[in-house]
């Protein structure tokens, strides 16, 4: 039986994102050099929302790009003989910019590490950072997030879902147990 518990509703979601579009302000000293990167898919949308964000404070659009880490993942020949690749879609410089990652959940490391590994195909950032809505821990990579909406305990047998309103006609963050 599953078992679903609302962790973030849709105006605790927009809350948390402007939390963390403010955060990116306060520890930029300018946004000239700053850059967001959506891991597909919802971090795309979340990605999107922090520029508005930051533009809705700031009145500065920065550069919001979408990586796809289908062929960079380390269990890819695990998931299927055809891969569902989607459109890396980084159309600014990004030598020598702060790039700023951002994905819905932080969990085991490995979808990070793997668009780690397709931004270096890109070019040579000055930094790289991270934003996530949820990390949900049990990492087994050395991975942590610069901006984070919520940490909350999980088990590995449970899950954690994002929904938006883009893909899923809803925002909202689910704990699941059970099957």
């Amino acid at each position: 039986m599953r078992n679903a518990k609302i962790i973030l509703d849709a105006s605790d979601i927009q809350h948390v994102l402007k939390r963390m579009a403010l955060e990116i302000i306060e520890t930029h000293k300018s946004l000239d050099d700053v850059a967001l990167i959506g891991i597909h898919t919802r971090g795309v949308f979340l990605a999107k929302r922090i520029q508005k964000l930051i533009f809705d404070a700031e009145s500065q659009k920065i550069p919001t790009g979408a990586v796809d880490i289908n062929l960079y993942r380390d269990d890819w020949t695990r998931i299927g003989h055809h891969p569902t690749v989607r459109k890396t879609d980084i159309s600014f410089e990004i030598n020598d910019k702060s790039i700023i990652l951002v994905d819905d959940v932080l969990y085991t490391g490995r979808t990070v590490r793997s668009a780690l590994d397709a931004l270096v195909d890109f070019g040579r950032p000055a930094r790289i950072k991270l934003a996530v809505v949820i990390d949900r821990g049990h990492r087994e990579l050395p991975i942590q997030a610069n901006y984070t909406g919520k940490s909350i305990q999980t088990s590995p047998e449970e899950s954690v879902n994002v929904l938006l309103t883009e893909c899923d006609g809803v925002d909202r963050v689910e704990l699941v147990s059970g099957q």
